[in-house]
């Protein structure tokens, strides 16, 4: 677990601990008045405040727990703690909106003036101050720390304001011999809690039962998987809640000849990119498989500007202009030519060249000859380059390139090495596939 995570859950678990503090004074507070002064509302407000507690105790354990390291027996850690104190906090409110119910349905049966008025209105105010500044206190450090079961007890304060209020108000026309307000009021407030309890009580168990809370979560992690270079394809996106935290997986396609590291680098940029995007993700396991594109932009060098009718420059960095078409199962869909920006330049061509590709998205590089420079930005970014004979045109060219690929060879000299991919191309018009070292 994360340092930040410790820190995290360790705030919350001092503000749960200081509201279990604050809940214990109401509650006896309510108490005490509700004795002297006769206010079965203030007596149950008292009764509602203990449950508050219990509640608080509950998130304070649940925080607690999630903070001890994962463990042989409970190697996904104690996150899910967590949302069974969620579950818990909810049972407590319906329990509580329950009891709201009965008592006000008590004072509307048998409707009753109360004595000590005055002290009995001061506590009910103080008591509707005091749950307000709790709930705020609560919910916006649930919601700084992403805890969904401090978030609850946050509401769950703001039951409180609105209880106290109602008795504030029932008191208030007490005195003015109109003894049915209060009950009445309570009566609508105990809906509201039994309400909201049942919809805490269903996000905490469709936690548990790893649910997917956020559907709009899967589309991000797509739409984030997609933009990262080398990624054909990505599906089986499957997200789940647990505590404060989510844990994800999915499966991407590369390219079937990539290499382990390859793929591995690639799982690590998406990691990274979906957790810059989704702060919530805790983990994210990715699988990857071979597969074989069925769609690849290509680029060939150029001497001029007539698209598939163009003839072949086979240099890349001295090429005026670069020919792309877009191939997708065998078939052209578009072609289009762009101006090669390192051609005019003295130093760096190649490489500029190379960048240049793969700011418009090539997949495959056709040409003769490749420096070492541009021939590793190509190979970084997961972009093929094939050798091409200097006695075909561009129609014949995608007609070989289109059978059996060979992949890369080098040859190596005492000064340089220059990386080149030789396509046989004979009598079947077939590339066999082969890695080769040679050095001369």
């Amino acid at each position: 677990m994360s340092e930040g995570k410790v820190s995290s859950l360790r705030k919350g678990e001092r503000v749960a601990g200081r509201s279990v503090l604050a809940a214990i004074f109401l509650a006896v507070l309510k108490g005490l008045v509700g004795v002297l002064s006769g206010s079965i509302a203030l007596l149950a407000d008292a009764v509602h405040s203990l449950s508050d507690v219990f509640g608080s105790v509950t998130v304070w354990i649940g925080l607690r727990l999630s903070q001890r390291k994962p463990t042989q027996e409970f190697p996904y850690g104690y996150y899910r703690a967590e949302t069974m104190a969620s579950l818990a906090v909810s049972i407590v409110i319906f329990i509580s909106g329950v009891q709201i119910l009965v008592e006000s349905g008590k004072r509307l049966a048998e409707p009753s003036p109360i004595s000590s008025s005055l002290l009995a209105l001061f506590t009910a105010v103080l008591s509707a101050i005091c749950s307000y500044v709790i709930a705020q206190y609560k919910k916006e450090t649930g919601q700084e720390i992403n805890s969904q079961a401090l978030i609850g007890e946050g509401k769950h304060s703001m039951i409180d304001v609105y209880l106290s209020l109602t008795v504030f108000a029932g008191l208030l026309f007490s005195q003015s011999k109109i003894l049915w307000v209060e009950p009445l009021a309570g009566l609508l407030i105990g809906a509201v809690v039994a309400k909201t309890s049942v919809t805490l009580a269903k996000d905490a168990t469709m936690t548990l039962m790893d649910a997917c809370m956020k559907p709009e979560y899967l589309a991000q992690v797509k739409a984030v998987t997609e933009t990262v270079r080398g990624v054909i394809g990505v599906h089986e996106i499957k997200m789940r809640r647990s505590g404060p935290y989510v844990f994800g997986e999915m499966h991407i396609e590369v390219d079937e000849e990539m290499p382990v590291d390859k793929s591995h680098a690639i799982s690590e940029e998406i990691g990274r990119k979906v957790k810059e995007r989704i702060k919530e993700i805790d983990s994210l396991t990715i699988h990857a498989e071979p597969a074989r594109a069925e769609a690849h932009r290509i680029v060939i060098p150029v001497g001029e500007d007539r698209g598939i009718e163009s003839s072949l420059n086979l240099h890349l960095g001295r090429a005026p202009y670069l020919l792309f078409i877009d191939l997708n199962r065998g078939q052209i869909e578009k072609w289009f030519v762009r101006g090669n920006p390192g051609a005019e330049l003295e130093k760096g061509k190649g490489i500029t060249a190379a960048k240049f590709l793969i700011e418009n998205g090539a997949d495959v590089l056709l040409t003769k000859e490749v420096g070492e420079g541009p021939f590793h930005v190509l190979r970084d970014n997961f972009v093929k380059i094939y050798k091409i004979p200097e006695s075909l045109d561009i129609r014949q060219i995608l007609e070989v390139y289109q059978k059996e690929l060979e992949p890369i060879k080098l040859y190596a000299t005492e000064k340089s090495i220059m990386p080149l991919i030789k396509l046989n191309y004979g009598y079947s018009k077939r590339m066999t596939p082969s890695w080769e070292l040679t050095c001369r």
